[in-house]
């Protein structure tokens, strides 16, 4: 199975939408809720990132017939400046908007890698790529 989500910058009214899509998507398979946990939490985690610090983007979601789930997070611009940097707890780039909605703790990139069985992550000016799997 195979889903594709566009995801539109600072649209935070429909943010959460995409990881509640997939959650509930992965709860009507049966899927252990650990894992579905872990999905859930670095799913929001990824599609708020896109909503506050990109231009919009895309979310991949793929599970294949082993039951190994696949996340993919491609975004348009501007680009992490230092990946070590952003992945530290409590470090974050949100805009005064984004915390005044109560984002933006910086503990997006951290949780993430936390709770992925692989997580992977480039950057540039042209955008950041987020893979992620879950067993």
């Amino acid at each position: 199975m195979k889903k594709v989500y566009q995801v539109e910058k600072d649209n935070y009214e429909d943010a959460g939408k995409v990881s509640t899509d997939i959650k509930r998507t992965l709860k009507s398979i049966g899927i252990d809720r650990i894992v579905l946990k872990a999905v859930a939490i670095a799913c929001y985690e990824a599609e708020m990132n896109i909503v506050i610090h990109s231009d919009g983007g895309t979310v991949t979601f793929e599970i294949d017939d082993e039951g190994l789930i696949q996340l993919l997070f491609d975004d348009i611009g501007p680009g992490i400046e230092d990946l070590e940097l952003a992945q530290k707890p409590g470090y974050s780039t949100a805009s005064a908007k984004a915390r005044s909605l109560g984002f933006g703790a910086g503990m997006g990139l951290y949780n993430m890698k936390s709770v992925a069985s692989f997580f992977e992550m480039t950057s540039s000016k042209e955008g950041t790529h987020i893979r992620m799997t879950f067993q």
